[in-house]
């Protein structure tokens, strides 16, 4: 089935900058839907025809774009570069699916995950529309809970491929057994091979540079903030609601203590081996709510000058933010910054295009966002224009590094604020920030290019967040930082 787009049916925004008045990115939305909706409501249902709840995205050998949408199709988008709507084409490839959430491109062939299974689509006659729908993996419980979510497949830089499920929840929730809350890989024998547990609501994957896979989580039960976190095998995550599954004959490993409630996290991380701290926390409100889907930004410069780097998409602010990672003491952490935001719906899922522009499949049905339409699918380019920014934060052991893309006016620098703060590890949904003390800053030194700032600061403290200010910082030319916040998560104070 082929659909064509009529204006009637969508709403256009061209050029539409979504970094602000700097404009270094602007938003093409090839498709959103026509008006505003009540996609909160439980009686809203998508309509016939194509509704871009994008799920997942993955692109083609043959340059085509293929999308899976939350009601259960996947359709294959040609022209998907093209500025001209009417070059655009969408072709149904595969239906009946259950709410599939993630797209893996494997040879010329599909990995969809639904609810129940990873799925492999194939297309043996070549008419664009599968025909064969095989099982590729399956073995985690499923249920009619609202929340039993099945994500992935993504594929590590060994191969692996991951899948992550979320927790059921409520009172009809089952989690004690069946690997919810767990991240596993697909088997040989096509089994979900558990290997770490404690996830609340997995919604996102992706990989680094140097090919370790990464997943956040969603502010929630026993997750008082939104989190990022290095996904490995034989780690408690903390949501102790995926204990259950321990019990099991192939359980792949026991803690040797469950971890410590109702304590600061700093504590509670002390109190068990196997928990593990966020690489990156992205403290609630002030980083959104709800984070869905990583993309490494790996395009040469494509798009900006942020390579290396990842980007985490945001359900409730319809954003996207950036993450720097780096390595202390054997384990990754690093630092947030806000990047994009005012899109039209919820951001689920990020792909970045051949051409270095950033795919942004949106809905919002089930919550609410700051989006005003119910789904959507939009592109982002870089404009050229090098945004003023805080490049990366590094930790040192008496304070932090900062690198920013333009020179730094030094006499501005006197304006920089940072305080630190923990969080408290409770079964209760969500949770304050606690134990917020003020960091000194006794010093700064600046390199001789103008761009890396090297902060002297008194009271680190490890497990904390450390949040800089610097609304007053500009650069040498008079521009103001389009983000004037970062976050640093410090749970490894560097030794030199």
């Amino acid at each position: 089935m082929r659909v064509c787009i009529y204006i009637w049916a969508i709403c256009l925004f061209a050029g539409t900058a979504v970094s602000g008045k700097d404009k270094s990115y602007e938003v093409f939305e090839m498709m959103t839907a026509s008006s505003p909706s009540d996609s909160r409501s439980k009686e809203w249902k998508p309509g016939d025809g194509i509704s871009l709840e994008v799920s997942g995205m993955e692109w083609m050998g043959d340059g085509r774009l293929a999308v899976c949408v939350r009601k259960g199709e996947v359709w294959l988008i040609d022209n998907a570069l093209s500025d001209d709507r009417e070059k655009i084409d969408y072709k149904l490839f595969a239906s009946g699916l259950h709410e599939p959430l993630g797209l893996l491109k494997d040879g010329n062939e599909l990995l969809v995950c639904q609810r129940s299974e990873v799925t492999r689509l194939q297309d043996n006659d070549g008419d664009g529309v599968a025909d064969a729908y095989l099982t590729e993996a399956d073995g985690w419980n499923v249920s009619g809970n609202y929340h039993a979510y099945a994500y992935g497949p993504e594929r590590d830089g060994d191969g692996n491929l991951w899948v992550t499920l979320n927790l059921g929840m409520g009172s009809l929730a089952n989690n004690s057994i069946g690997w919810r809350g767990w991240g596993g890989i697909i088997g040989k024998d096509g089994r979900f091979v558990p290997k770490s547990l404690g996830m609340r609501s997995p919604s996102g994957m992706g990989r680094n540079k140097e090919g370790d896979m990464f997943y956040s989580d969603q502010q929630g039960t026993w997750i008082p903030a939104t989190p990022i976190y290095h996904l490995r095998p034989g780690v408690f995550y903390g949501n102790q609601e995926s204990l259950g599954s321990l019990k099991l004959a192939d359980a792949p490993f026991q803690m040797a203590s469950i971890p410590k409630p109702n304590t600061p996290y700093p504590e509670a991380l002390e109190s068990s081996p196997e928990f593990v701290p966020p690489a990156v926390w992205l403290p609630y409100n002030k980083m959104g709510r709800s984070a869905t889907d990583i993309q490494l930004i790996d395009q040469n410069g494509k798009f900006g000058p942020f390579d290396g780097q990842l980007l985490v998409g945001e359900f409730t602010n319809a954003a996207v933010s950036r993450v720097f990672l780096e390595v202390v003491g054997g384990e990754y952490q690093g630092a947030c910054f806000p990047f994009l935001d005012g899109f039209a719906a919820a951001v689920v899922r990020l792909e970045f295009a051949p051409d270095g522009s950033l795919f942004v499949g949106m809905t919002n049905r089930g919550w609410s966002s700051l989006g005003n339409r119910s789904y959507g699918l939009s592109r982002v380019r870089f404009s050229g224009k090098t945004p003023f920014s805080i490049k990366e934060m590094k930790a040192k052991p008496d304070g932090f590094e900062l690198v920013f893309t333009e020179e730094v006016d030094p006499a501005t620098l006197e304006s920089l604020e940072m305080i630190s703060y923990t969080y408290e590890y409770s079964s209760r949904y969500g949770g304050d920030e606690m134990d917020t003390k003020n960091v000194a800053i006794e010093g700064s030194d600046i390199s001789d290019d103008g761009k890396t700032v090297r902060l002297k600061l008194k009271g680190l403290r490890r497990y904390h967040v450390h949040e800089l200010h610097a609304t007053g910082v500009k650069s040498k030319s008079g521009s103001k930082l389009g983000s004037p916040f970062a976050y640093y998560t410090l749970n490894q104070i560097p030794e030199k």
